[in-house]
């Protein structure tokens, strides 16, 4: 039988909150479904260095790495040398050892380079001494792929300009996942609005979003907002901010989960109002894929990936980043919702699912 590897240069969350901890778990447990259909075994290589080293060498004992049809790897906002508890690894050379396993026996590999914050001043925190040696690494970091492997999987066609990396470049699906959307009955008259993100920096475009639903509702209420956020967040805003979200009747929520699941039955659409910016036109936001997967067709800027997404398939409107085309989007929502809302039941997770993005592995890397 032949044997895919995963290769997963960390340790994987037991509990993952955030998208990043999420893609780990989502992406092994589409490849053992892709697996058990393909008749292909599926082998995950992670953990700390120590315990990848130690497996590594089980395995090729065992013979469990002879037949290898290609190999998958994942990558997280630090360098992976750097993965282990305090920054510092017990084995550090266990990544080149496994790569040059791989490349010897010419078993192609493919790596998702998730993300390049670090190359923009305004985003990477690290000052000094510290950001030039972190810079170092990372660049370290794309010379090693560029070296050992085949494919560099991104979020999105648009970031592949900024990834140095003399490889094959290929955007992969975002990962929308089936839900048992049963939407609520209706009990409002006005349309349901729904933001859930930060509200702490402008750059999330929340009051945009207010600005914009201002001028919507100027000659009579079409929409309601409800806003998610975390409750330490709302309670950093300030007073002036608190009283407008009050004046408007916007609805603010601090739920996850189940709850959270409950609230996305209830709305007609959602928002994703950031400001457009270079880092914001190639990054993927987790909560479109999170709105498309409930089926909640989204008004989101003129960010070119975000765009690309729901452009494509009609699942949703695009705006520029002011109150005016934002408001004039609103409107043409609160009639044509339903439409967008089918659009996303024909296509969405056919072509946006984690096993879609399985598949696009497989055919980018065995032609």
């Amino acid at each position: 039988m032949k044997s895919v590897l995963l290769y997963y240069p960390f340790e994987v969350a037991e509990n993952a909150n955030s998208g990043s901890k999420l893609r780990p778990k989502e992406m092994y447990k589409a490849f053992q479904q892709w697996g058990s259909r393909e008749g292909v075994n599926i082998l995950l290589l992670s953990g700390n260095s120590a315990e990848r080293e130690t497996l590594f060498e089980q395995w090729k004992a065992e013979g469990k790495l002879d037949d290898l049809w290609f190999c998958y790897m994942e990558n997280q906002t630090i360098p992976f040398w750097l993965t282990d508890k305090g920054h510092i690894p017990k084995k550090p050379f266990i990544d080149t050892k496994v790569m040059k396993f791989l490349k010897q026996r010419h078993v192609p590999v493919g790596v998702f380079y998730r993300d390049v914050y670090w190359k923009f001043d305004e985003l990477y925190p690290l000052k000094g001494a510290k950001k030039t040696v972190m810079k170092t690494i990372y660049r370290m970091e794309e010379n090693f792929y560029s070296k050992y492997c085949d494919v560099i999987f991104l979020p999105s066609d648009a970031m592949g300009k900024y990834v140095d990396i003399n490889r094959e470049k290929v955007s992969l699906p975002p990962g929308g996942k089936e839900s048992q959307v049963v939407r609520s009955e209706r009990v409002k008259q006005n349309a349901q609005g729904l933001y859930v993100g930060g509200i702490n920096n402008k750059d999330y475009g929340l009051f945009l979003l207010l600005d914009a639903l201002e001028k919507a509702n100027e000659a009579s209420v079409i929409c309601e907002l409800t806003v998610v956020c975390r409750e330490d967040e709302y309670k950093g805003l300030s007073e002036e901010k608190k009283a407008r979200l009050q004046e408007m009747n916007v609805a603010v929520k601090h739920v996850s989960g189940e709850a959270l699941n409950e609230l996305y039955r209830e709305m007609d659409f959602a928002f994703i109002p950031r400001y457009r910016s270079i880092y914001n036109d190639f990054s993927v936001p987790v909560k479109l894929v999170e709105y498309l997967s409930n089926e909640l067709p989204v008004i989101a800027t003129y960010c070119q990936a975000q765009q690309e997404i729901i452009e494509t398939d009609g699942y949703g409107l695009i705006c520029e980043d002011n109150p005016e085309d934002m408001a004039k989007a609103i409107v043409k929502m609160t009639k044509d919702a339903e439409h967008y809302r089918e659009n996303i039941q024909k296509t969405f997770l056919q072509k946006h699912s984690w096993l879609a993005r399985v598949e696009k592995i497989k055919s980018s890397l065995i032609k």
